[in-house]
């Protein structure tokens, strides 16, 4: 067991293990918690032992990229050695769909794991007779159901262009509409909008020929239909295996990386009120493109986790962008976790009304005045009511 572990945690650093370099993984986030499970690095044999490794980091505390503790929880992972799979997260539980695994007879399509366990026992499986089993996909999650779209059927090889949608409550698999669907395609981008529509952007094709950008495609969750938007200004190159996340006011996509036939710039938006492409504002230590790696929004930044093909000696497993600026993103290695907003201490009345300030003197004159003319003509008419008074009661002298 020491060799083995030796070999999934070849480095030591400050805050912890150093886990295996790896690209097509899954990472999920739950409750705080990125769980990190499968992948390979540059050899096929890789597989065997990076595939089955199972990690996970807490984001719920600060951290300094370069002070990663990890926990390893590959003695409880009951999923086979595996790349290319689509996670999902519903309440506390993992699902894990699909992939290619070392003998693909072993693996079941759909693995749950319950992240309040701790153990092998909190693993349940699901093999649905006549699913496809696909690989190299996005899964978006949304309202308890994963939409996995296109991949490649593991059993030949195919590129698809299915539209794959699972329940996580039920169980149970429907497929949606495929009328105006995208094109076949794998290692696309994906992201759910705020308006419950996915938009699809990218991907490759047969011998990994990447796709254009100029066009991007939505699925409405709703109504079960597809559109298709043509983008405009800097429009990025071809390419397949970037990573693509919501911004945080929800009116943008920022992709990162990716494999293309020409040199990447690493970081585009995608302003989705008018589709149109733009290279924003970038500071801190510019990080080179990666590709195949995976990329979550938590809390004001955009975490990007392992990837080809990067120097592990200068370079950290976990990318972190500050996007919480619109004017200006920022590369950082430190992460403040999002704390909720401490409730306003309750002034007590006294200090309240002690704190407001006094009228001015030119609201104090017409409300002295007023009230001055109010008081003389009071004092008039009480006088002026008394001598009336007065004469009327006077005897009368008769002559």
């Amino acid at each position: 067991m020491s060799t083995f572990l030796f070999l999934l945690f070849p480095k030591k650093q400050p805050g912890g293990v150093l886990p295996s370099q790896r690209y097509l993984h899954t990472v999920t986030l739950i409750d705080n918690n990125l769980y990190i499970i499968g992948g390979q690095y540059l050899t096929d044999t890789s597989i065997e032992i990076i595939g089955k490794e199972f990690i996970c980091l807490d984001v719920s505390n600060p951290f300094n990229t370069w002070e990663l503790s990890w926990e390893n929880l590959t003695d409880i992972n009951m999923v086979p050695s595996h790349i290319g799979a689509a996670s999902a997260q519903s309440v506390a539980n993992m699902f894990l769909y699909g992939g290619i695994s070392t003998n693909n007879d072993e693996k079941d399509l759909i693995y749950i794991f319950d992240t309040r366990g701790n153990s092998t026992n909190s693993w349940i499986t699901l093999n649905a007779i006549g699913e496809t089993n696909k690989a190299f996909l996005t899964s978006i999650d949304n309202d308890g159901k994963m939409y996995l779209f296109g991949g490649k059927n593991k059993l030949n090889d195919e590129i698809l262009n299915d539209m794959l949608i699972f329940d996580t409550i039920t169980l149970t698999f429907t497929s949606g509409s495929l009328v105006n669907a995208p094109s076949m395609r794998t290692d696309y981008g994906a992201v759910l909008l705020p308006n419950k529509n996915i938009i699809y952007l990218g991907g490759s094709i047969i011998n990994n020929e990447p796709l254009t950008l100029n066009e991007v495609y939505l699925y409405d969750t709703i109504q079960d239909n597809w559109s298709v938007k043509t983008t405009s200004g800097y429009i990025p190159s071809r390419r397949f295996a970037f990573s693509a996340v919501l911004s945080l006011d929800g009116q943008k996509i920022i992709i990162f990386g990716g494999k293309g036939t020409t040199n990447l710039t690493a970081l585009y938006e995608l302003d989705v009120t008018n589709f149109n492409w733009y290279i924003p504002k970038v500071s801190g230590q510019i990080q080179d493109p990666r590709y195949w790696h995976k990329a979550n929004v938590i809390g004001k930044y955009m975490v990007i986790s392992f990837g080809c093909c990067y120097d592990q000696s200068i370079e950290s497993d976990i990318l972190l962008l500050d996007i919480s600026n619109d004017q200006e993103y920022v590369w950082t290695t430190n992460f403040e976790p999002h704390l909720p907003s401490p409730l306003p201490t309750q002034v007590p009345t006294q200090e309240v009304i002690s704190l407001r300030p006094f009228p001015s003197s030119s609201v104090l004159s017409p409300i002295m005045g007023t009230s001055i003319t109010v008081f003389l003509l009071t004092i008039i008419c009480i006088y002026a009511y008394k001598w009336t008074k007065l004469i009327r009661n006077m005897p009368t002298t008769n002559p």
